[in-house]
């Protein structure tokens, strides 16, 4: 389907008087698709990326289907992460807002749980939440789900990345039988098709060809540049491309911090968004970037879930994402709205094959640019300059601004002096940088011996293992530095698999996965290997985590 105006959908006066006031007309792919089949109530598995308008996919449905007469709780949307819960409720809201009786609340980690207990008491019938806040709800009985009649998971395979699949289910079998359940995501894994035919009945697939994929308007750029060069990359393609407001992705929370740290320092307005950070900071990190305090939010991938900001003008790579699918997610936060962004990707040598891998999914071209000098850098921006000065000229009333003209005339200096000093004053600082900025092209030789080391280390480590269940967190597994083996007291008889490991160990910590080396599990217990610069990290943070629903102790292994 396509060309599908909303009118056409037989909607509600109150929906259509929504979508206008929201300036919504038209019906994109994916809501012309899902739309109709979930008026009638059917079952639908929704593949679709971020930036496509799938909350509305569902959300007008909601709206359309819901009885605004009964209190109970009848819609529930689960969602991966905080920052996306709040999201989809607020644009929830806005597709609700004519609809006076139909009520929406947002519950989540990190807000009081008495603040959530008092609004469900008022009554709500759609509750968007995180699958650990909706169980901790269920468990104390003040959530029930006996009158549901529609149940979304938004982001299926975020969720279960991140462990929450024993979550999902058991939230599943609080719900009554034969509801409506919708399932959006970007991408279908076996543990999506695994629930789909557990719990939906005879469901419709509603899908966006790859070439419907949201790229098309956004400028796609890759710079070869060596890991040590990133950071000063990082300030060529901000004074290269004129950028005012970006994200920039990294794939630790360690690494976030120390970016914004060095940002900071060149004088740059930057701030951190990552897990650990509590609600009350990620809404003042979040308040500040939205009111251009601050014009670089650095990111982690989970942290970024369900963030959504007008005028981003350009989307960072600065870690090539560890997933294909996440550089859609990634990219898809510039260029919104029909507008035109840009996504720039930094890329060392040993990173070329991920690269075409992101570009046949996609089937989009990353081209691919070199890297400037900084004389080209400073003649580009002062063409920049003299554009902004004819502007100014052509547009602006500067009369306001003529008596320091004739002050300095008065003592002696001519015009073209003047203007010139001017123009000093505006570029000398911004120019002192860019001639410290040092970028060399990335050799072509071969990977250096302590990459060599380490796969010879690898291969004795799989010589070792013996009869267990083997796993890989990532088959190109190449550590900064030493490896550590972490000990978990969990395995076979957990029914635990090296990819539970996995999403644990990613989803709590931040840390990517191809920092996860060999997954070793017996029957009693697993062995993982990680850096062991982030060993006590994992140790901390998994200690007070659970692996499908078991708890469990992590020490370093004995050697």
């Amino acid at each position: 389907m396509s060309n599908v105006n909303f009118e056409d959908l037989g909607l509600s006066s109150a929906t259509m008087q929504a979508l206008q006031q929201m300036g919504f007309t038209q019906a994109s792919p994916i809501q012309a698709q899902a739309i109709p089949h979930l008026l009638e109530g059917k079952d639908v598995i929704g593949q679709a990326q971020t930036g496509t308008g799938k909350t509305a996919a569902f959300g007008i449905p909601l709206a359309e289907r819901i009885d605004p007469a009964n209190k109970a709780i009848q819609a529930l949307v689960l969602c991966p992460t905080r920052e996306l819960a709040v999201q989809v409720n607020t644009e929830l809201k806005k597709i609700l807002q004519f609809h006076p009786k139909l009520n929406t609340l947002a519950i989540y980690g990190g807000e009081s749980i008495d603040k959530q207990f008092k609004a469900l008491k008022r009554g709500v019938q759609i509750i968007v939440g995180t699958p650990g806040r909706v169980q901790d709800h269920l468990n104390r009985g003040t959530i029930k789900l006996d009158n549901l009649q529609m149940l979304v998971l938004d982001e299926a395979d975020e969720m279960l990345d991140m462990g929450f699949r024993e979550d999902i289910e058991s939230i599943l079998t609080h719900a009554p039988q034969g509801i409506q359940t919708i399932f959006f995501s970007a991408t279908m894994p076996k543990p999506i098709l695994e629930l789909t035919k557990k719990y939906q009945q005879d469901p419709v697939l509603v899908k966006m060809e790859m070439k419907e994929l949201t790229v098309e308007r956004i400028e796609q750029i890759y710079y070869e540049v060596r890991r040590s060069d990133k950071f000063d990359l990082l300030q060529v393609v901000i004074e290269l491309h004129q950028l005012n407001m970006m994200l920039v992705f990294c794939n630790t929370k360690r690494m976030c911090d120390e970016l914004v740290e060095k940002l900071q320092a060149a004088g740059l307005g930057a701030e951190a968004l990552h897990g650990d950070l509590s609600q009350a900071q990620r809404d003042r990190v979040m308040a500040k970037f939205r009111n251009g305090t601050s014009n670089i939010l650095v990111a982690t991938d989970v942290a970024a879930r369900g963030i959504d900001v007008k005028g981003v003008d350009a989307v960072i790579n600065y870690d090539l994402p560890q997933e294909t699918e996440q550089y859609v997610h990634r990219i898809g936060r510039t260029g919104r709205a029909g507008t035109t962004g840009q996504a720039f990707t930094f890329v060392d040598k040993r990173e070329r094959g991920k690269l075409k891998d992101i570009e046949r999914y996609t089937k989009a071209t990353v081209n691919r640019h070199e890297l400037p000098s900084s004389g080209e850098i400073l003649k580009m921006k002062h063409q920049k300059i003299v554009e902004d000065m004819r502007q100014t000229l052509e547009n602006e009333n500067l009369e306001a601004y003529n008596h320091i003209l004739e002050a300095l005339y008065q003592e002696g200096y001519d015009y073209t002096q003047i203007a010139a000093a001017f123009a000093q004053k505006l570029l000398a600082k911004n120019e002192a940088r860019i001639k410290d900025l040092k970028l060399e092209k990335p050799s072509e030789g071969r990977s250096n011996g302590r990459e060599r080391n380490n796969d010879r280390s690898n291969g004795r480590n799989n010589e070792r293992s013996g009869g267990a269940a083997r796993g890989k967190g990532n088959s190109n597994f190449i550590p900064d530095g030493d490896v550590a083996r972490l000990f978990f007291n969990l395995g076979k008889k957990a029914k635990v698999s090296p990819a539970d490991f996995l999403g644990a160990i990613t989803g709590e910590t931040g840390l990517p996965g191809r920092k996860v080396g060999d997954i070793d599990i017996y029957d009693k217990f697993t062995f993982v290997d990680v850096p062991a610069e982030d060993a006590q990290k994992i140790i901390q943070i998994m200690s007070r985590r659970k692996i499908k629903g078991k708890s469990v102790n992590v020490e370093l292994a004995d050697n």
